[in-house]
């Protein structure tokens, strides 16, 4: 199996000038750096807000890193302490050495991530690709969470043409001039592409072969292995899933996850609706 790398040292340097230069413009505030040691390669952490305390621990989406909760940082870390991850095997600072095959490998990674920073009680936020590694590790290593939050996660469907045409429209609508994106956003039902600095980004993760595996269909046996509290938020318009038939299937499954469908919210529910996720963030951990 292969690793998540970038093509050649010219991609490595554009992505790696790009990521630095976004970094430096939205990132709200102080911040440390943490390069961590795993089975599957160095990680890049970022710490801010209290210095004690249940830490929030963000996960990224698919070809996303840290910087995706850039807008979320500041009104988070006035709360608790906040650790945002540059998921291994994803664009972005970390390092990925030895291939993720499949859930277990990712939730391994992520506890070692976790015991490396000595968190015993984090509270996960994971966003798409995010949310299914966070479950995983809940399933495989249900010591280290005290709750998840789970931002329409991946996992609750196969990925079909309906999924696979919002994330080509999207694509295509980041190149159009930037006056008529609002417009395309819209249409295409996808309100990252309004986010310049990191569509900047994206471009340039372009050089970077991921290689991390598909999210399967997550079983019920697994569902049922749930056992901290968790919240779903789900896209009523999300071109993942089915919300509705997810927040039933969950409803007879795991009885510790509570449910939310956003209504004007697709798959983009970060930006769709920041306000509204760092508002229910911040309420679950306090639960």
């Amino acid at each position: 199996m292969r690793i998540g790398e970038f093509k050649n040292d010219q991609a490595r340097e554009r992505f790696r000038a790009a990521y630095e230069q976004t970094l430096a413009e939205l990132w709200p505030g102080p911040r440390t750096a943490l390069d961590l040691p795993t089975t599957f390669g160095t990680t890049r952490v970022y710490r801010t807000g209290p210095p004690s305390g249940e830490p929030i621990v963000l996960l990224p989406g698919s070809g996303g890193n840290a910087l995706m909760w850039h807008r979320y940082i500041d009104t988070l870390a006035r709360h608790r302490p906040v650790i945002a991850v540059d998921t291994v095997g994803e664009p972005g600072a970390s390092v990925q050495t030895t291939p993720i095959r499949d859930g277990q490998d990712g939730a391994a990674w992520l506890d070692e991530v976790l015991a490396v920073l000595e968190v015993t009680d984090a509270q996960l936020v994971g966003c798409s690709y995010g949310g299914w590694l966070a479950i995983n590790h809940q399933i495989h290593h249900p010591r280290r969470a005290a709750s998840l939050t789970l931002v329409d996660p991946a996992g609750f469907a196969d990925f079909g043409p309906r999924f696979y045409a919002w994330l080509i429209a999207g694509g295509l609508a980041t190149a159009a001039p930037r006056p008529l994106r609002p417009r395309l956003a819209r249409l295409v039902g996808n309100s990252a592409i309004l986010e310049s600095e990191l569509m900047g980004l994206m471009r340039a993760s372009m050089g970077f072969r991921r290689a991390l595996p598909i999210p399967p269909v997550l079983s019920d046996e697994e569902l049922r292995r749930l056992r901290v509290p968790s919240l779903f938020l789900l896209g009523a318009r999300s071109a993942m899933h089915d919300s509705r038939k997810v927040a039933e299937r969950l409803g007879r499954l795991a009885p510790s996850a509570s449910v939310e469908i956003v209504p004007d919210a697709g798959h983009a529910l970060p930006t769709d609706k920041p306000e509204l996720v760092a508002e229910r963030i911040l309420h679950a951990i306090e639960q």
